[in-house]
Order: C-alpha cells, then sequence, then structure tokens
C-alpha cells in the first residue's frame, strides 16, 4: 500500500492574529505525533546576514527577514518522511541561537507565520492556505501582551516597533496575502466555530475520509 502524501496546511496572518492558537489546536485535535509544526518566526536570518545600513533598526517584518531556502528545505524533508533539525530563535536577544530543536515527520504539517503565503514556492507545498484574520487593535494587544511577558521587551519598544515596521509592513505584506487563502478564519484563533471545522478536516484527513 502506497503511503500517502502529508498533508499540508499553511497558516498565515497578522502578528498577534491567533496563528500559533489554531496550530495548537489543530495538534490537540490530531492527537500525539500526528501533526509537525513549522513557525516561520524561528526561520529569522541570523543578525550577521541581514543587509541593512550600520546603526539602523532590522526590519523583521519583510520577506528578506526570513530564511526561506532553510523552511522549504524542511519542508520537503517532511513531506519525504524525513526527520529535520529546527532552528532555535533567541527573542530576547533577537537573534538565532546555534541551537536547534528535532521535529519529527508526520501525517500532518502545518506551516505558520506572518508571510508564510507570500512565497509561491512555499504556497506550491500547501494543500490548505488559511489566513487567520484578527481586528488590528486586537493583534497589536495580543502582540504587546506576548512580547512583554513572553520576550523580556519594553511597551515602549514593542510600540515603537509596531509604529516604525509592523503596522505599514503588515499593509504591505501581510495583508494582501490573503488573496491567496483558500480559508478565511474571521476572529482568529478565538473563532470555535472556524477552528473546529479545521480540525475536523484534519481528522478527516487522518481518518482517511479527505484528499
Amino acid at each position: 500500500m502506497t503511503q500517502r502524501r502529508p498533508l499540508v496546511i499553511g497558516l498565515a496572518g497578522g502578528t498577534g492574529s491567533g496563528k500559533s492558537t489554531v496550530a495548537d489546536a489543530l495538534v490537540a485535535a490530531a492527537g500525539d505525533g500526528s501533526v509537525a509544526v513549522l513557525p516561520q518566526d524561528v526561520y529569522y536570518k541570523r543578525d550577521a546576514d541581514f543587509d541593512h545600513p550600520p546603526g539602523t533598526a532590522i526590519n523583521y517584518d519583510v520577506p528578506e527577514a526570513f530564511d526561506t531556502d532553510l523552511l522549504l528545505e524542511h519542508v520537503d524533508r517532511l513531506v519525504a518522511g524525513h526527520d529535520v533539525m529546527v532552528p532555535v530563535y533567541d527573542f530576547a536577544l533577537s537573534d538565532r541561537s546555534d541551537a536547534t530543536t528535532p521535529c519529527a515527520a508526520a501525517p500532518v504539517v502545518v506551516i505558520e507565520g506572518i508571510l508564510v503565503l507570500h512565497d509561491a514556492r512555499l504556497r506550491s507545498r500547501m494543500n490548505l492556505k488559511v489566513f487567520v484574520d484578527a481586528p488590528a487593535d486586537e493583534r497589536f494587544i495580543r502582540r504587546l501582551e506576548r512580547d512583554v511577558n513572553q520576550r523580556g521587551r519594553s511597551a515602549q519598544n514593542v510600540i515603537d516597533q509596531y509604529r516604525s515596521s509592523v503596522k505599514p509592513m503588515h499593509d504591505l505584506y501581510v495583508e494582501p496575502t490573503k488573496q491567496h487563502a483558500d480559508v478565511i478564519l474571521p476572529v482568529g484563533g478565538s473563532n470555535r466555530a472556524g477552528v473546529n471545522v479545521l480540525a475536523g478536516y484534519v481528522r478527516a484527513f487522518l481518518d482517511g475520509d479527505a484528499s
């Protein structure tokens, strides 16, 4: 019997929209070992690899900020049934560390991040493309709470970065990728009905009832 190709799901959307919440719900619905999650934000380039003028702030909200070639390589390896070693990003230092963490191959692969629907090569790997949508004020509040409580940043630093790059780059790069989505999930991760539909789709795939 030929083994089926893994189901690859892309979860895009603005910062704080609830992408991780949706990914966690899919993992919980599928059960242990059934879903491999690749968060795009651990694939930021090393600071030394950014091409920016000395003394200027790095813009982490543009497509060029990510090591998409490595992410593509890892997606392809997982789809081929091979485990991968995923980068570890140190958000307190704002740089990729030397450490890696194992990610085991699984029948479902979820790629989640603000710009996972931007690159056509990445989109071509996906069976289902989802844009997790949420109001701008909610997204900002969630980012502020997350970065202060979990990533050791000051509120003023988060506000300054949001004004200078996060909001304008969202409008320029993230929001337009909504056109590539097969499914738009309004109200983000708090849309329980929508999340349940996605979870049901994953369970159906694992049961052999969806393609």
